[in-house]
């Protein structure tokens, strides 16, 4: 296993390698690229084997250690990672389901905020606090969220005093449980934006920011969502959680991963990189198929946004698919910016034969509609006696479509709590599903939120406002 001080360099080839601290206040590198390793950590199979038995937090810390030498202790990594899944509502933080015939069901939504984001955010949010409080800093956290992400960055980021966050979601596209966790939160550090268009305009107005260099360093600002890398890290640890418990590193275990934005996945292939024996990724997409068309096909194409029931998944730019596509080109930094420049002018780009054979060799996609979607909640609910939510039950029904090896074990990301998209889950098999006690008043609490246009002048004089506020406070 590599023990040398990983450094992080920019998908987009021109901003300098920079530590992990670095790369994890920065968030989007200054050329406008995506942090990746310069060289992929390794732990050898007898490494893995070691991971075996061990408690989630436990096994966190030594997955993790390697992305991070050089850059905090283990004693205070440890007390972070203890601090970060102290507050998940089973021992096991990510309980491993059998449902049979070899698939499984990993949940990854039992922390706060009932989804996979809290898995990496929160581990994040402290080290955030700890890196700033060492270095006598603060930032201004600056995000996007199709649903989830948001309410897992406010909660792991609230009343911390060093931490300024906003966070946009596009306005009437997610579930009325996503919204109000992120509104109901009134600490003075918490804004929420309601934003008049699609998650993609969200998007891409946290990219113009960042790439506004004078207002991202006097806001210092940073990403919480995937755009950081150690969001990515993090959520590498429960694919060895899962593959480990399943007989890694002596046989392959397969995941299918409902897929927006890109970052779940490829943190599934990151754990591959790093040397956990993944067989097969496969890539559940709902009508918003941008990343299944690229798989089949080779292009990736920008269409327009559907909403579906699982609307987390209403993406046609998947931001993180950069960080693939820096390895299908040879890591060649040059090249990805003009694909991505071109990508940005044109909404399109296409790769060559061999670099589409490459990715196929561990990814498939598929795609489910709506009625699709509502057929493999009911069929779960009637086989198994368990209630899925949507953005799962596309993950699911993914893997059953492309499952290439039955004697590989296939593990399905549930990625959220039925509770959270109930409407969904009710239409689908009569039963709403019931938010946990410490949500359960959720409906009755006040909110605050923002309302503003696709715009990033108008949004820009929103953060510089509350910003002075805040400062002047």
């Amino acid at each position: 296993m590599e023990q040398s001080a990983v450094k992080y360099i920019s998908t987009r080839g021109k901003a300098p390698a920079i530590g992990f601290d670095d790369a994890l206040l920065g968030g989007l590198a200054r050329d406008g690229g995506l942090y990746v390793p310069q060289t992929w950590p390794r732990l050898d199979a007898p490494a893995i084997a070691g991971f075996r038995g061990l408690p989630y937090p436990e096994l966190a810390l030594r997955v993790m250690r390697p992305f991070m030498e050089g850059s905090i202790a283990d004693a205070a990594l440890a007390g972070i990672i203890d601090q970060a899944y102290r507050n998940f509502d089973t021992a096991e933080v990510a309980p491993l389901v059998a449902l049979g015939d070899g698939e499984w069901l990993l949940e990854l939504f039992h922390g706060p905020t009932l989804a996979f984001k809290d898995m990496a955010l929160q581990f994040i949010g402290p080290l955030f606090d700890h890196v700033l409080k060492a270095r006598g800093e603060w930032i201004t956290v600056v995000g996007a969220t199709s649903g989830d992400t948001g309410s897992a960055a406010i909660e792991a980021c609230r009343d911390r005093n060093a931490i300024e966050i906003f966070i946009l979601h596009p306005k009437d596209r997610i579930s009325e449980v996503q919204r109000r966790q992120m509104t109901t939160v009134l600490s003075a550090n918490v804004h929420n934006i309601a934003v008049a268009g699609t998650f993609d305009d969200c998007q891409a107005l946290v990219k113009a920011m960042f790439n506004d260099q004078p207002f991202r360093d006097r806001h210092r600002l940073t990403a919480f969502n995937s755009i950081n890398w150690a969001r990515v890290m993090a959520q590498i640890v429960y694919y060895f959680w899962a593959a480990v418990r399943l007989g890694a590193p002596e046989r392959a275990v397969a995941f299918a991963v409902p897929t927006g934005n890109f970052g779940n996945v490829f943190a599934g292939y990151a754990a591959r990189a790093t040397g956990l024996p993944v067989g097969q990724l496969v890539v559940g997409s709902n009508r918003n198929d941008i990343l299944t068309r690229f798989f089949e096909t080779g292009a990736m194409q920008i269409d327009a946004v559907h909403p579906t029931i699982s609307p987390s998944m209403d993406i046609q730019v998947s931001s993180n698919f950069e960080r693939l596509l820096f390895d299908l080109q040879d890591r060649d930094g040059r090249r990805v910016a003009a694909i991505m420049e071109g990508f940005r002018e044109t909404g399109r780009f296409a790769v060559e034969a061999r670099v589409l054979q490459a990715a196929r060799a561990m990814f498939d996609g598929a795609r489910f509609d709506d009625d699709a979607t509502r057929q493999t909640i009911r069929g779960v609910l009637e086989d198994f006696g368990r209630l899925i939510d949507p953005h799962t039950a596309v993950g699911l029904a993914a893997g059953r479509a492309r499952r290439r090896d039955l004697g590989v074990p296939m593990v399905a990301l549930a990625t959220a709590h039925p509770a959270k998209f109930p409407d969904a889950v009710e239409a689908a098999t009569g039963v709403r599903p019931a938010l946990p006690a410490h949500l359960s008043d959720l409906f009755e609490r006040p909110e605050r939120c923002a309302v503003l246009a696709d715009d990033l002048a108008q949004l820009k004089r929103h953060v510089e406002e509350r910003a002075r506020a805040r400062a002047a406070a």
